[in-house]
């Protein structure tokens, strides 16, 4: 099932999220709809409180990525890099910090450079409820911490400049009213 996804200016995009346990309810299902959500808005990462849930989930899936000629260096790494991280914490992130243009399937038509660290060792619970703690870089550590932040209550507009902030304000207020035009379900704040 495809889920609306929550604009900018909805509450739960600024929730710090909770722990789930393995017997949350529909969990599976969840995930499924979490997916299909996803790829049918083209997206490559999906957080739980883009889908209206304060819940520490979110799910990535870079395989469209290792058809990319941008990434023909990583392709091996990224055509199987589907995961589903639950209860996820980043122990460490280390390395240069370096820029690449984000954008959110909650803030559409707002992409800017965001710095982050490029790579990270994370620690999280996968849909069986196994634990893993593995170490990322590149792309995958990227979008891996742009949904971390999501259940962090963060979004990666809240990176950008003091300049960049006003420049982008006036999107991001029409966003909220749902003034804009989008190819995927969304919902909007009353």
């Amino acid at each position: 099932m495809i889920l609306p996804i929550r604009a900018f200016g909805d509450a739960v995009l600024r929730k710090h999220c909770h722990e789930i346990d393995k017997n949350y309810s529909g969990l599976k299902d969840l995930i499924a709809n979490m997916f299909e959500t996803m790829e049918s808005a083209h997206g490559i990462g999906l957080a739980a409180p883009q889908i209206g849930l304060d819940i520490r989930l979110f799910i990535v899936d870079l395989s469209p990525l290792a058809e990319d000629e941008d990434y023909e260096d990583i392709a091996e790494e990224l055509k199987d890099f589907r995961k589903v991280l639950i209860n996820a914490k980043i122990l460490e992130e280390s390395g240069e910090e370096w820029k690449f243009n984000e954008g959110c399937l909650s803030i559409p038509d707002v992409r800017e450079d965001v710095k982050r660290q490029e790579t990270i060792i994370i620690e999280y619970f996968d849909e069986n409820f196994v634990k893993h703690t593995e170490t990322f870089s590149d792309m995958r550590a990227r979008v891996i911490q742009h949904e971390y932040d999501h259940i962090e209550g963060i979004l990666f507009t809240d990176h950008l400049s003091s300049l960049k902030k006003k420049l982008v304000k006036g999107k991001l207020v029409k966003i909220s009213q749902g003034d804009v035009s989008v190819n995927y379900k969304m919902r909007f704040p009353k």
